[in-house]
């Protein structure tokens, strides 16, 4: 039987009686690729949150995580990898790329060899085959810090691979990059999305033109609820986007990706 990689069944998630995740029932498939788009504020990084452990459905609701209601936070968080934007700051400007990518085996922020536990080849072998499939295997003797923030993150992905999670989340990846680095980000994800096995992902945005065909199913979030959920072909239209952000859209849609331009 197969199981789901992540089931959200009505959760609800309140903070002084308000609720900032109202009523969400969300499913993703093990191999799915799911966009979850919603403007600042919708909830996106709370229920983020909730599927990682970080918190709990207070207000109701059900998280099954691999079929499992109740699981090892340890082992959850090492089989979801969860890719931000703030998590650079955290890394050694003069720390090697390779070293970087290493510390996701270990969950480390800064890489520490350990003298009870120290890489062998087959995990050197692996972070630079993890580095090569998002097109940035020459970058691995480089310093993290020199490294511009599209290939940062790049990096990012390759380290929460090194722990084979079935999921990966990528909490807006593309924030502050210029269009030019946005794109070949973007280019090298659709490249990774393709390899037979590599994890479940899940793209947040609040930008429609950063969901590429790779992700073939969104979650719509405004305000806590799911407005929309399923297949992005069909969802991602110009009335569901002006129920999303107020405003009236013509959406058009090329080469797979889909771009808003107003009325």
């Amino acid at each position: 039987m197969k199981v789901p990689a992540i089931e959200i069944r009505e959760v609800t998630y309140a903070i002084n009686g308000r609720k900032i995740i109202d009523n969400v029932t969300w499913k993703v498939e093990r191999g799915e690729h799911w966009a979850l788009l919603g403007p600042n504020g919708a909830g996106k990084t709370t229920l983020l949150k909730i599927v990682c452990g970080y918190l709990w459905p207070n207000a109701g609701g059900e998280v099954r995580r691999q079929g499992k209601a109740l699981i090892d936070l340890r082992e959850l968080r090492r089989s979801i990898g969860w890719v931000t934007s703030s998590l650079p700051a955290h890394i050694p400007a003069e720390e090697l790329v390779l070293d970087t990518v290493l510390s996701g085996k270990y969950a480390q922020v800064g890489f520490v060899k350990m003298k009870w536990d120290v890489p062998n080849k087959q995990d050197y072998e692996t972070a630079l085959q993890h580095l090569d499939e998002l097109g940035c295997a020459e970058l691995a003797g480089m310093k993290f810090g020199s490294l511009s923030q599209g290939e940062q993150q790049k990096v990012l992905i390759a380290r929460a691979r090194m722990t084979q999670p079935y999921l990966i989340i990528l909490d807006e990846p593309c924030a502050g990059l210029d269009p030019g680095a946005r794109e070949t980000f973007l280019s090298s994800l659709q490249e990774l999305g393709r390899y037979k096995g590599a994890p479940s992902l899940v793209y947040v945005t609040h930008h429609i033109e950063e969901i590429l065909p790779l992700f073939k199913k969104t979650l719509i979030l405004k305000d806590g609820q799911v407005i929309a959920s399923g297949h992005t072909d069909v969802i991602i239209n110009a009335q569901t986007m002006e129920e999303l952000y107020g405003v009236s859209l013509k959406i058009v849609r090329s080469n797979g990706r889909y771009w808003p331009i107003g009325k």
